[in-house]
């Protein structure tokens, strides 16, 4: 069995950027809380945790005055909230959200209807609705956009940073015949993390030359799951948090495995995966 890793695997930029902001307050105070998870991955909140950083689901759940903002971001109107409330707050926004943040705000300003590409339940979706400052809605799902009435004159069109590029072209491209009318106006604006982009591309050039494909992530991460879905289309794949959900039938006459992990998955777990073929391999 020969075992293959992506070129582009490991913790992306701005979950790097992220650990090392807290691990520099850690180092001052005993306790910071993470108004949510920092980043959707449980081996890096644990080691969070180690160090001091405390996960809470409210502004009420929090106990001390130091309060980190995940890489997922936050509205700008709980941000003011946060800054009004506490001593210290530690913005971990991923640049690439917050570039995102700032390109609904402009679009919201300028008068468009913000329609961003992405899961409305997501953190980072939510975020960036907010900076749309009521003026907008998330959806996969074009036709909640085109069966509206009126449908919006002026669209500004943007996507969660973590979506396959692929799919967010094609709904924009769905978009644009019904609602390129008279007196209309369409402003679409590429907001995919660079990163991602790579990452996913890379991940696919290897689930395409591989028999199996394993994802090492969690099953809560949007990058994870949309890598996941890539190499779906291109090869048989598992999705997997940790070494110890590696089964052995998977491997049965399958000569070929790659790895690639997803943009919070550190190279500790990753090396995990990879004794754990090394075991497989030798049995």
């Amino acid at each position: 069995m020969r075992v293959e890793k992506a070129t582009k695997i490991g913790f992306c930029f701005g979950v790097k950027r992220a650990i090392e902001m807290l691990e520099k307050v850690c180092q001052k105070h005993d306790r910071v809380e993470a108004l949510g998870a920092i980043v959707h991955n449980q081996q890096v909140l644990q080691r969070l945790a180690d160090i001091g950083v405390k996960t809470v689901g409210s502004l009420d759940d929090t106990k001390g005055d130091i309060v980190a903002i995940t890489t997922h971001g936050v509205s700008p109107q709980l941000e003011s909230e946060m800054r009004n409330r506490y001593r210290e707050i530690i913005n971990t926004t991923c640049p690439f959200v917050h570039r995102a943040q700032r390109a609904a705000g402009r679009l919201s300003r300028a008068g468009f209807f913000v329609t961003i590409y992405g899961d409305v339940d997501h953190p980072e979706v939510k975020g960036i609705l907010g900076w749309a400052n009521g003026k907008g809605i998330a959806t996969l799902d074009e036709n909640f956009i085109t069966c509206q009435e009126p449908i919006p004159r002026r669209l500004g069109i943007l996507s969660q940073t973590t979506q396959i590029p692929a799919c967010f072209t094609e709904f924009a491209r769905r978009l644009v015949d019904p609602i390129l009318i008279k007196d209309s106006e369409i402003r679409i604006i590429d907001t995919i993390c660079h990163d991602i982009r790579e990452r996913q591309q890379a991940t696919l050039e290897l689930a395409r030359r591989v028999d199996v494909m394993l994802v090492v992530g969690s099953h809560t991460s949007a990058n994870t799951n949309h890598l996941a879905s890539l190499c779906s289309s291109a090869t048989r794949t598992y999705l997997i948090e940790s070494a110890d959900e590696i089964q052995t039938e998977w491997f049965q006459d399958s000569y070929r495995v790659g790895i690639t992990g997803g943009a919070s998955t550190g190279e500790q777990t990753i090396d995990e995966v990879l004794m754990k073929l090394k075991t497989e391999k030798t049995n």
